[in-house]
Formats: structure tokens, sequence, C-alpha cells
């Protein structure tokens, strides 16, 4: 099918996506590589389409009636066919809302001497006529003699080779239209689930859909809504600052329903309708209300920009789930303290499917599962913060949002405004983390840039407070020494809050070093302090199976070994090898 015919039945209401497809996720660059490989006349991938009169839902506002006959699905392909139409009509596609384009790539420039392609540049386009909008040449609203016109008037000579070289180069973008977007087509006589099936194949092919994404795919077959009615919880929760992706719930039902979270493919089944729909019932009507407030309100979690894994909440939300939303006071204290040490302990920052699928079998099995989940960190790694932690850690460090949450468990205000920093409302008084001795300061005493370890120093998160920002703009650069003074002087408990150390021969410059030694400990104590009283948890056997250990992968505390006695140099036997570590 040529690109212009597609585009042409997307505007006659021929050519239709579903509503199981994801939203236009292509960046830039993405658009850019597209269009180049057009007017070089590279190969551009297919399209998949699917003929039927009885459509699934269809995205957009367009409702299909059966008198239409026969349309198009288009299956695979969409991001590509998507980002044509933008470029090539200037506008969004019909079955596109504004929310749904999550990156904008119309505006693309082409230089019409060397077809080279950019995003607008004042400076380097306002006054270079052979720069053209690509939307515009499809118009039909530039002409070669306007441009040539134009370069004119800037003393640029036009001489025949170079005009026929410029109108040369419109044509070749124009062409784009008549290239072909190969076309392949499930018959009319498939039914919506082996359509279903064979966009997963596609796609499970390939690198473009997570297991995720491709599971929602599989569901929205059976329940076209889905997609919508998980949007909408989304945009809810998101209002209340827990920001989620479609494929976290596709996570929570996995987990509720199967008690795991890496075979996405439990879900795909139709037999699925049913059991799917009453557990979303359940986790939109009450779970997940009850998991967000539960984090509000006992671990001073405010949004989960706050949060180093938002994955530590699917075992949380599988738990409460199970229990129906009725937890003790113990056991809300339980799950609290798995989920600090989760973050800290950096539970699912890798092999997270496995260590899901292991963690929602202690929530399904166990009495008491958030201390045997507790016991699987500290089997791998000791609970204990100690101050050398703390050593040259930025803030994408997983200790500083615990201090955060640390801070705001000891009712900690702002520094300058005395605003209490949980749920701090109104851009003015959102939270930001500021750094105690200025970065200019600190660069003037030899922490800058050209000494890596001593400009680690300077941002390390011992050097960081936590303000609101019209405390942070006010503050600007001034000195440690005359801003902490200040502070103590006004309200002498908000530094003991935010663990800064109080002896004012820590706040001079030429001491920064030995302020960064006292309050890491400072921190490490009151951390450490902190986690242990929030409750005692049972010590409780959690052993591993070899499968678990082998599924998690190598760790700090584990290291697979190649062969354990014979040598793969030498090509025999060495018993020596066994006490090689």
């Amino acid at each position: 099918m040529k690109i212009s015919v597609a585009l042409d039945k997307i505007d006659e209401r021929q050519l239709f996506v579903p509503a199981f497809q994801r939203e236009y996720v292509w960046k830039r660059d993405d658009a850019k590589q597209l269009i180049d490989s057009l007017i070089k006349e590279y190969p551009t991938g297919t399209m998949l389409t699917w003929e039927t009169n009885t459509p699934p839902e269809l995205k957009g506002p367009h409702k299909y009636d059966e008198k239409q006959g026969a349309v198009r699905i288009l299956l695979d392909g969409q991001q590509r066919l998507t980002t044509l139409y933008m470029l090539i009509r200037g506008d969004l596609p019909p079955y596109y809302t504004a929310p749904e384009i999550l990156n904008d790539t119309r505006g693309l420039y082409v230089n019409l001497e060397n077809l080279e392609l950019e995003y607008y540049k004042k400076l380097k386009m306002e006054n270079d006529p052979r720069w053209q909008n690509l939307t515009a040449i499809f118009k039909d609203e530039v002409w070669d003699q306007d441009v040539f016109k134009k370069l004119e008037e800037r003393g640029v000579e036009v001489d025949k080779e170079s005009a026929r070289h410029i109108s040369g180069n419109i044509r070749k973008v124009e062409r784009i239209l008549d290239r072909e977007f190969p076309e392949q087509t499930i018959p009319i006589k498939a039914s919506i689930r082996e359509a279903i099936d064979i966009f997963y194949k596609v796609n499970a092919s390939g690198v473009s859909l997570t297991e995720a994404e491709l599971a929602l795919a599989q569901i929205s077959g059976y329940w076209p809504q889905a997609r919508d009615t998980f949007k909408a919880k989304l945009a809810e929760l998101e209002k209340r600052g827990f920001v989620f992706k479609l494929d976290f719930v596709i996570y929570a039902l996995l987990a509720c329903l199967y008690a795991s979270g890496s075979n996405m493919r439990l879900l795909h089944d139709q037999g699925n309708d049913a059991p799917i729909r009453k557990a979303w019932e359940k986790l939109e009507s009450q779970t997940l209300d009850y998991v967000a407030n539960l984090m509000q309100s006992h671990a001073y979690v405010d949004h989960t920009d706050e949060i180093n894994s938002i994955y530590a909440l699917i075992p949380i939300i599988a738990y409460c789930y199970q229990q129906d939303e009725h937890l003790s006071d113990l056991q809300i204290k339980k799950v609290v303290k798995w989920f600090y040490y989760s973050q800290i302990r950096t539970r699912y920052v890798s092999q997270l499917p496995q260590k899901l699928d292991r963690d929602l079998r202690i929530v399904r099995d166990a009495d008491h599962p958030f201390d045997e989940l507790l016991q699987v960190i500290k089997d791998e790694r000791s609970l204990e913060i100690i101050p050398d932690e703390f050593v040259g850690r930025t803030i994408t460090h997983p200790l500083f949002p615990m201090m955060r949450w640390y801070f705001k468990s000891k009712e900690a205000t702002c520094f300058t405004t005395g605003v209490k920093l949980r749920q701090s409302m109104g851009k003015k008084y959102a939270l930001e983390k500021d750094h105690i001795f200025p970065f200019s300061k600190l660069k003037a005493a030899g922490y800058g840039m050209g000494n890596r370890i001593k400009y680690s120093l300077a941002q390390e998160i011992t050097n960081r407070a936590i303000l609101t920002a019209i405390a942070n703009r006010s503050k600007s650069a001034t000195n440690a020494e005359d801003y902490l003074s200040e502070v103590n002087a006004k309200n002498p408990d908000a530094l003991a809050k935010q663990c800064i150390p109080d002896d004012p021969e820590l706040w001079k410059i030429e001491n920064y070093e030995l302020f960064l030694e006292a309050r890491r400990k400072q921190l490490a104590d009151g951390l450490n302090a902190f986690l242990t009283s929030i409750t005692e948890t049972e010590k409780s056997e959690a052993p591993i199976t070899l499968a678990e250990m082998i599924a998690e992968g190598e760790s700090e505390e584990l290291e697979f070994k190649q062969t354990l006695r014979w040598d793969v140099k030498e090509s025999k036997v060495n018993k020596g090898l066994e006490a090689v570590t």
C-alpha cells in the first residue's frame, strides 16, 4: 500500500487503530530516522493489518457501523504510520487524542541542499531559505523558484546545477508519498482472538513491546475497554501523587490472581475475562486506594517520585488484596519496615520478575510474610546502615529518599519558611534538595569538577537539606556558616530534625569534610534507630531454592563458577579448582 493511500484511508475512516494499542511513544530521533530512510529509499519495515467486519473497540471517537462493511485494523506499524501522518498532514491522526501523543514529532525541517533533517533551530534556519518545513513541502507550499529568489536576495548565487539539485531534492521528499508501505493482511475470516494472537507473535519476536504491554493487548482482546478503564484509575491516582504506567496494573493483576511476577502468559487466555474483571473491580475500588493511603499515612511517601522502585508496591498490593484491606497496626508496621529496606537495599533494581516471583509466593503462603521477606533482604546484605555508605553518594542513591522519609517522621520543617515537609502544596512549596554548603563556594575552595573525588564530596547527599522551593530561591549561595546560624537562632529544633551537626565550627567551609563525617554518622545512627524502632520482626527462615538462586543471578554475595573440577584450559580434571573463589 502506498503511503499516500494509507493516509487517505485513515482520513476516510477505512483504516483504524484498535483500542488495545499503546500510545504514540516514538521520539523525534525516531521520526528523523524514518524520514531519512524513506528519502534514501531504504527499507522501513512493514505493516500488519486485519480486514474485518467485526472489529474490536477502536481508538478515537469513531464508532464502527456495520453499514461500513469490512474495514482495516492496523495491528503493527502504527508508530511509523502515525509519524508519517503527523509530518505529512501536520495534524494528529483521528484515532489519537493529544494526551496519547507522548512526544509530538511534528515540525521537522529539511535542508534542500544536502537533505539534512533537523528540528527547528532559530539561529541555524531563520535566515537560510534552504531549510524548509517538511509538512509545508508535502502541502505544496514550498516552491523551488521562491527558494532561489530568497537565496539570491541574501547574496547566494544559484546556478543551473544548484537549482536543478535543490529542485530534485524537493521531488525526493515529495516522492515519499509514493513509497510502498509493504502490507501483510490477516484475512477477514479471522476472529478477534486470532488477530490478537498474531499481533502478539509479531511483537513478541522483537523488542518493541514489553511482556506486560503484550499481556495488556491480549486482555484487551477479551475485554476491549480494559485499557481505558485502567487509565481512568491511573489518572485518579496521579492527582494524589501516585504515578504509574499501564504495565504496573498488569503486574498488580498478575500478582493478585497468580502470585507471579514473571509469567505474563497466564493472563492471555480468554478464561481470565471474568476473574480479571472481578480482581480489577476490587483493586480499583479498594486495594489501590488503601495502599496509597497506607504509604502516605504510615510510610511518609507523598509522591511516587520519592520511590526508587515502585514495584516494591506489588507485594504490598497483593498482600492487602489477600487480606481484604484489613491490616492490623502490627501488620502495617511490618509492611512499612520491609518497604523501606526494599528501597535502600535495592531489592528490585535487577532480576525484577524472578524476585517478584519469590516474594509473591511468600506473600501467598507464609504466616508472617513480611518477616520472611525482610529475612530475604537480610540474607543478601546487612540491614545496618554504616556511615561509609554515604561517601560520594548523590541524590540518585536510594539512601536519599530514606533520609526524606525519616525527616518527615520527625516532623521536620523547611529551614526558612517553617512549613512541615509533609505534603507541601503548590509549586512555591514543592520540596527541593538544597546544597547546605553552596556549590559555588565549594568550587572556589577546590571542590570543582577538576577533582573527581572532591567534586563527589561536594555533591554528596550529606551536603543536602530538604527545603521548599521558595526557601531555596531566597537562600541562594549564602555561606553555610551564616545560613545555619540564622536558622538555629530562629528555629533551634529545625537543624536537629534534619540531622545537621550542631557544632558551629563544622559549618565553616574549611571544616567541610569534618562536617560530612559528622553528618554521615548522625544520619546512619538516626536511620538505624528509626528503622529498628518501627517494629520487631520475627527471625524466620526463608531458604532460597537452587532454581531461585540461579534465576536471580550473580550478586555481591554470589558468583557462578564456570566449572567445579574440570580445567577448561588444560582439558583435564583439576580438583584444586574447588578451592578457587
